[in-house]
């Protein structure tokens, strides 16, 4: 089993960064990508940018540019740095490991324009 608990968060006005961090725990040798996905409000889930173990990355065409995903060396910890925010960026945000196979509780990031 893996824990992932994230935070940071928040309400921000267009144009402003926000970083998301998300902390690993338990099962971790099973990890093979940690990642963050997304659900706006009425709208389904999904995938907002990915890291492997061995640093490879993926992003969604709509944060390509504006967000940056990063981890820690011990694979305990994904971050999401996300630059120029606008309000189609509002949403809740997950930290996701194995492509979904286990998420966290959530994180609500608010644009506000």
């Amino acid at each position: 089993q893996v824990q992932l608990v994230e935070s940071g968060g928040g309400l921000v006005q267009a144009g402003g960064s926000l970083r998301l961090s998300c902390a690993a725990s338990g099962n971790i040798r099973s990890i093979g990508a940690l990642g963050w996905y997304r659900q706006p409000p009425g709208k389904p889930r999904d995938l907002v940018a990915i890291i492997s173990r061995r640093n490879e990355t993926e992003y969604s065409d709509s944060v390509k540019g504006r967000f940056t995903i990063s981890r820690d060396n011990a694979f305990r910890a994904v971050y999401l740095q996300m630059n120029n925010l606008n309000p189609e960026d509002t949403a809740v945000y997950y930290c996701a490991a194995n492509f979904g196979q286990y998420r966290g509780q959530g994180t609500q990031v608010t644009v506000s324009s």
